[in-house]
């Protein structure tokens, strides 16, 4: 952490800002005071904000104690609320996973490095930031969910030995990939059509170094169509009329949240694009989205459709697909959808 971040500078700074601006999120304010998130949270130290252990997956265990909560994951330009139970919570050398009927998550542990307990605003919740100061995850008290419970956790994992954060300076993290020129183009549409679970994208991205994008340009005939950026408007109101269930991803680094259901209460809000339902909130800033693709990967169970939105930079801003698990076909109502949409546009 810089010299100005261990005085109280930035915290007052922090106040000043909160003062002029009391609606502007800490996200927002620590990108207008040019350092990251956790820092400002760590302005709070003693008073609203307690630092945590570094025991991410005992902490996560312990957060089905809570009971009904909020769990909120975002990037840059979309945010996901769900609410509900953290259940079968598990761990691998390689990810965690909460797979709950309603908190589905996909977390990348290696990315985890800060972990506080907030009070701001009446509220209660617990966050999870990257070595950047960058946030993962957050957990938010509902007034269902056992304070008892969360102060039990709290008092347990209280960090007692270290009084301050040490935050990373923040570093591009490019996406390598290979020119056109140099990718076995027959061999990558050979391997994608050859897939046999929708997983399998991600190694072979990493298999013939290619991006996203990228990938999405050299796909096989007919498994990617570049679409008009409102065909995503189009396809949530489809959704949201004809009761279609889907499936919305919503990530970052070090977590992967899943909502599995229906999308109902869509309300347009200046640059914003909100999903506003009781347990399931999404807010999408639509001016960054720089493209939507209709993608198709093979499975054993058939082909599996999704909708897919990027950024300028080629990041993934939110993916769309119809609500399905693993031995299960695609949803027919989901298909004729997305490819009604893809031929109007």
């Amino acid at each position: 952490m810089n010299m100005e971040t261990t005085t109280h500078t930035l915290k007052a700074r922090y106040e000043e800002y909160k003062l002029t601006n009391p609606k502007t999120r800490i996200r927002d304010i620590a990108a207008e005071l040019q350092v990251s998130e956790a820092e400002l949270l760590a302005t709070g130290l003693g008073e609203t904000v307690t630092l945590l252990k570094n025991d991410f997956e005992n902490i996560l265990r312990q957060v089905s104690s809570l009971g009904y909560v909020m769990a909120l994951t975002r990037n840059d330009y979309c945010v996901s609320e769900r609410k509900g139970i953290y259940e079968k919570i598990t761990f691998t050398p390689h990810a965690g996973l909460v797979l709950g009927d309603d908190i589905d998550l996909r977390l990348f542990m290696q990315q985890w490095q800060f972990a506080f307990a907030v009070k701001e605003n009446g509220r209660e919740s617990l966050q999870f930031f990257d070595r950047e100061g960058v946030a993962i995850h957050k957990i938010y008290l509902t007034d269902k969910s056992s304070k008892q419970a969360y102060d039990q956790l709290v008092a347990k994992f209280e960090d007692k030995e270290n009084e301050e954060i040490q935050i990373s300076p923040a570093v591009n993290h490019p996406r390598t990939a290979l020119p056109d020129n140099e990718i076995d183009v027959s061999a990558f549409q050979q391997a994608w059509v050859m897939m046999q679970d929708s997983h399998e994208f991600f190694g072979l991205l990493k298999r013939f170094k290619v991006n996203r994008i990228q990938a999405l340009r050299l796909a096989p005939e007919g498994y990617a169509k570049k679409l008009d950026v409102q065909a995503f408007k189009n396809i949530a109101e489809a959704c949201s009329s004809q009761q279609i269930p889907v499936m919305i991803f919503v990530g970052n680094r070090g977590c992967i949240q899943i909502h599995s259901g229906n999308i109902t209460k869509l309300v347009p809000m200046g640059p914003w694009f909100n999903v506003l339902d009781p347990e399931f909130n999404m807010h999408l800033r639509e001016d960054a989205i720089a493209e939507v693709w209709h993608v198709i990967k093979p499975s054993t169970d058939g082909n599996v459709s999704s909708i897919e939105l990027y950024d300028a930079n080629g990041e993934m801003i939110v993916q769309l697909f119809g609500k399905r698990k693993p031995g299960i076909p695609e949803l027919t109502e989901w298909r004729e959808l997305a490819d009604r949409i893809n031929k109007e546009y």
